[in-house]
């Protein structure tokens, strides 16, 4: 199925889970920015908040609205067919995410979510990837913070460096905010099942080509101290590594032999050392099914910070990317990441999707992959910032 063949379907996107706290913050992105004559609906399971929704925005009456509900899986296809594009807030979606998936996958309609789940992403590559690539869709996960600045801002470093030589790229996160419900619940799911997360690694690792004369690694590295920025740098164990190592993996452009790193940059070293313990902390708590329940109950998946709040909150990461005798420092800088920035990202990515002219790809794909500089130049214009200092 040609993406030609889905130019007739009613709505060029819906945004599915829009009443929750982070999507009703998509819907108004949309709703400000989203071009004349862009078709697109809201959906979820609660049609009556659906349509008080669709009240409060600007504009919202062209705005359509549609029922769907992961537990009923022919509404879920349907929501498919209707669509270009589908973009989902419904987590944790190793538990509510795959039906979707998969009824994108069959219809040829393109996919994207909020995900920093590696086991739902690498479940979703085995089971569906094979279906969408016969079909023309594009399933493309962690849309959101998790993983936008750290996959395009490691592609935008390395399109700063020398072609085709060995290419090593560390990021240093530097964020003011706070985690979403969604992102709270998905990550003690994820660290409270790891011998769940790794079977589902190995099995992927089962299926996916290997690379041909080339190297992709995305060690977890070690603690130190990074002059280059100027912290303490603290690994970090998430989902963005891996997803800048499948854009590795996919673009020729990263090199031969490329290599990147992620880390928490941290000023003080009292700070890092607490960080440290407070992680531990919670990953030992979240082993406890009490614990984790009394954990995700004090921030619940829908709830969020006031607009004040938000107001204040920042993200910075900054790239240390060398090669072929040159070295780069890039950054990727915004507001609040959590909320504010992730449903901007979100939703700029679903317009890409169904209005730029993107490179021909299709099956499980990063943003970097299947977005690449039209979704820069859209986050750049909407006020997110990537610059380059050469030699700081």
């Amino acid at each position: 199925m040609s993406r030609m063949n889905r130019t007739e379907r009613p709505y060029d996107v819906v945004l599915f889970g829009a009443t929750g706290f982070v999507g009703t913050l998509t819907a108004r992105y949309l709703a400000a920015h989203a071009p004349e004559g862009l078709r697109w609906a809201i959906a979820g399971r609660d049609e009556r908040r659906l349509r008080a929704l669709r009240e409060r925005l600007p504009g919202g009456e062209p705005v359509g609205v549609l029922r769907a509900d992961v537990s009923d899986p022919a509404s879920v296809r349907a929501l498919a067919r209707q669509a270009r594009v589908v973009a989902t807030t419904v987590g944790p979606y190793v538990t509510y995410g795959e039906e979707l998936v998969a009824a994108c996958a069959d219809s040829g309609t393109d996919c994207l979510d909020l995900t920093g789940e590696p086991e739902f992403v690498d479940l979703v590559y085995v089971r569906h990837d094979t279906r969408a690539r016969e079909t023309g869709a594009r399933l493309v996960h962690a849309c959101g913070f998790d993983s936008v600045p750290h996959d395009l801002g490691v592609y935008f470093t390395v399109r700063q460096l020398p072609e085709g030589v060995p290419l090593s790229v560390d990021g240093f996160v530097r964020a003011h905010g706070t985690i979403s419900g969604g992102t709270l619940a998905s990550a003690l799911g994820q660290v409270a099942h790891p011998l769940r997360m790794r079977a589902a690694a190995r099995e992927r690792a089962r299926h996916e080509p290997r690379l041909l004369n080339r190297r992709v690694s995305a060690p977890l590295g070690a603690p130190r101290y990074a002059g280059e920025v100027g912290a303490w740098a603290l690994p970090l164990p998430t989902i963005d590594a891996q997803i800048v190592a499948r854009s590795a993996r996919a673009l020729a452009r990263y090199g031969p032999d490329f290599r990147y790193r992620h880390y928490a940059a941290v000023r003080h070293l009292p700070v890092a050392v607490g960080s440290v313990a407070a992680l531990g902390a919670l990953a030992a708590a979240a082993q406890l099914p009490p614990a984790r329940r009394l954990l995700t109950a004090r921030l619940r998946p829908g709830e969020g910070p006031s607009a004040e709040r938000r107001a204040r909150s920042w993200f910075s990461v900054r790239f240390v990317g060398e090669g072929g005798g040159r070295r780069v420092y890039t950054e990727v800088a915004g507001g609040d990441p959590g909320y504010d920035e992730t449903a901007k990202m979100f939703a700029e990515a679903a317009l890409s999707l169904a209005l730029d002219d993107l490179p021909d790809t299709a099956g499980q794909v990063t943003t970097a992959v299947a977005l690449g500089d039209a979704l820069i130049d859209r986050l750049r214009r909407a006020g997110v910032t990537f610059r380059t200092a050469v030699g700081g």
